[in-house]
């Protein structure tokens, strides 16, 4: 998955997206000599599975699986695992025959689609035994990364990847994967920054406004930004209108959006230019 931020306010908002990422639980296998880590994480655009690859020469490698990703992949294990039974079931006790091994090394295969991400999944077997390779690119390009994990572990590996995902992918189906991109806006001697998250109450809008020595933020849930926009809207039609003009027709402003008393205090206080 791609921990993902909008790129509009350089090297600060990726520090602050670091910062925001969230790790809610990790799991350790040890499946022969390879340890894998399946750490549950949360950022602004939701949860998502890090799978990490620890090699007996301390060399590290990993993959990103989004929580409806990692559930299809869940799937995918117990399959695969009922093949590698099926070859187990029917061959000679002992390691694998290297006169026997497939051309291209593949027993079976399968592929994944997520977004702007695809997955590759190879039962493959070589010399030292019989392994599942899953790799993930991206569409736009980049380096291939891939984890590998020993075929005798896939059992394991599903069950550990169930655990996480039976606690923690209750709510998935309330997550978006393509929430909208961030917006940036600048004002005299403001900047404002509009980023779009969500977390497990749902999506949100977090508008900061930003000077040198000053930094402060509202947030927004999703399910007020209609009526944000439609009290914006009657403010930027009242601010138009000629002096001495009457208010307008009917009042656009319901009982529960009346002028709040403390707004002239906060505006006094703040002391910058009102965005208008």
């Amino acid at each position: 998955m791609s921990d993902i931020g909008s790129g509009d306010e350089g090297s600060s908002s990726q520090s602050q997206q670091g910062q925001m990422e969230q790790e809610l639980a990790t799991k350790m296998l040890q499946i022969q000599s390879k340890r894998f880590y399946l750490d549950v994480k949360q950022n602004r655009r939701g949860r998502f599975i890090k799978v990490a690859e620890i090699g007996a020469d301390g060399r590290r490698s990993q993959i990103f699986l989004a929580l409806s990703t990692a559930a299809e992949f869940r799937d995918h294990l117990s399959t695969f695992s009922d093949y590698y039974s099926s070859l187990v079931a029917v061959s000679v006790v002992g390691p694998p025959n290297p006169d026997n091994v497939p051309e291209d090394g593949k027993l079976k295969s399968e592929m994944m689609i997520k977004d702007n991400r695809r997955y590759y999944l190879d039962l493959k077997e070589n010399s030292r035994g019989r392994f599942l390779r899953v790799s993930q690119t991206i569409t736009r390009g980049g380096p291939r990364s891939q984890v590998a994990i020993p075929a005798q572990g896939m059992i394991e590996f599903r069950d550990a990847l169930t655990d996480l995902l039976d606690e923690f992918s209750t709510d998935e189906h309330a997550y978006k994967p393509d929430l909208p991109e961030g917006r940036h806006m600048h004002v005299d001697n403001k900047n404002f920054y509009f980023d779009i998250g969500q977390n497990n109450r749902g999506v949100y809008m977090r508008i900061s406004e930003v000077k040198t020595n000053f930094r402060t933020a509202i947030t927004l849930p999703e399910k007020s930004w209609a009526r944000f926009r439609d009290i914006l809207s009657d403010y930027c039609d009242k601010i138009k209108q000629p002096a001495g003009a009457s208010g307008a027709p009917g009042g656009a402003l319901g009982v529960q959006d009346q002028p709040h008393p403390l707004v002239g205090n906060n505006t006094q206080q703040d002391g910058g230019t009102s965005l208008k």
